[in-house]
């Protein structure tokens, strides 16, 4: 049960884009943008189990800039990767795949890839295996987390780069930043606000680590707060207000809206669900958070919220 329900009118139409596409992934940009990565066929499970990375068939993509007030469409056909994360990459595309197997020494998938506006291919490189998010700073940093088996390893890693939990890459692909502050079973969720101020939620502790000075390790700390939300899959925040996806068993259904009143413990917090304009639960298939803001992509359109306006809205 909601403690209260905002309405979310529609930013962005996509139903002119998503015929024959899949809608992969919605994720903001450092520029405020939203980038939805669709797929013309989303290729089957390895035994009904194992995502594939390199594929047997050729597939299309497509990228949508989207704003409120115009839609950008690039297309990338002929592709034999699977791709699951879009991000800007100073003026180009980063595609990133979550898997990349290991078949051997100086022998394994390279999971992403930069693209140019115009869909020409400029270089890829490897960003490890079992990506749980990516998310690329304007200066771009791309920063990666990893869920369990990226972390503990599979697809081949005896050991794994991803094994920290947590890792900043530069845009050629060379590790700039690795965690070393909190021991990470699987990083949940992720929000870089810019480049001194990194996000992270992670299992088994359940806190938020805050980083602040960014990559440069020798400066950088981290703090740590204790939420009081298990299982969250992502988190907006401005330091002082946090809005939570509400965790295990409430996947795609409401949002805990939290204060931090004390140094280091976030407030008991309120529940939010998000309707649409006839005040129905809005339906969405991906979501993320970066910085302020939350994005809920459904299969025809895209939704926005500030931490601002859910404010607003509980006055």
């Amino acid at each position: 049960m909601s403690d209260v329900k905002i309405v979310l009118p529609p930013v962005a139409d996509l139903s002119g884009y998503t015929e024959g596409f899949t809608i992969v992934s919605a994720q903001w940009g450092h520029d405020g943008l939203a980038y939805v990565l669709l797929m013309n066929k989303v290729p089957a499970r390895k035994q009904g189990m194992f995502v594939q990375t390199a594929l047997e068939q050729q597939y299309t993509y497509k990228v949508l800039v989207a704003s409120e007030d115009y839609i950008e469409e690039i297309v990338i056909p002929e592709q034999q990767y699977f791709y699951h994360y879009v991000q800007p990459l100073h003026d180009d595309l980063l595609l990133v795949g979550a898997r990349a197997a290991y078949h051997g020494r100086e022998q394994y998938d390279r999971n992403a890839r930069v693209w140019s506006r115009e869909g020409m291919a400029i270089r890829d490189f490897l960003l490890g295996d079992g990506i749980q998010n990516v998310q690329v700073s304007r200066k771009g940093t791309i920063w990666v987390s990893y869920f369990d088996e990226g972390v503990y390893g599979n697809y081949g890693w005896s050991d794994p780069i991803g094994a920290s939990g947590l890792i900043a890459w530069d845009a050629e692909g060379n590790i700039r930043y690795k965690n070393t502050a909190a021991l990470i079973d699987d990083c949940y969720a992720l929000n870089v606000v810019n480049e001194q101020e990194i996000w992270f939620y992670y299992y088994s502790d359940f806190q938020l680590g805050h980083i602040t000075n960014g990559v440069h390790t020798e400066s950088s700390q981290v703090a740590f707060i204790h939420p009081g939300v298990s299982g969250s899959s992502g988190f907006c925040t401005d330091g002082e207000h946090f809005l939570f996806e509400a965790g295990y068993d409430k996947h795609g259904t409401s949002f805990q809206f939290k204060t931090l009143d004390t140094p280091g413990q976030l407030s008991a917090g309120r529940v939010i669900e998000f309707v649409n304009e006839e005040h129905s639960s809005l339906q969405y298939v991906r979501q993320d958070c970066r910085k302020d803001r939350l994005l809920l992509c459904t299969e025809q359109a895209l939704y926005a919220v500030t931490l601002e306006e859910v404010q607003a809205a509980l006055k």
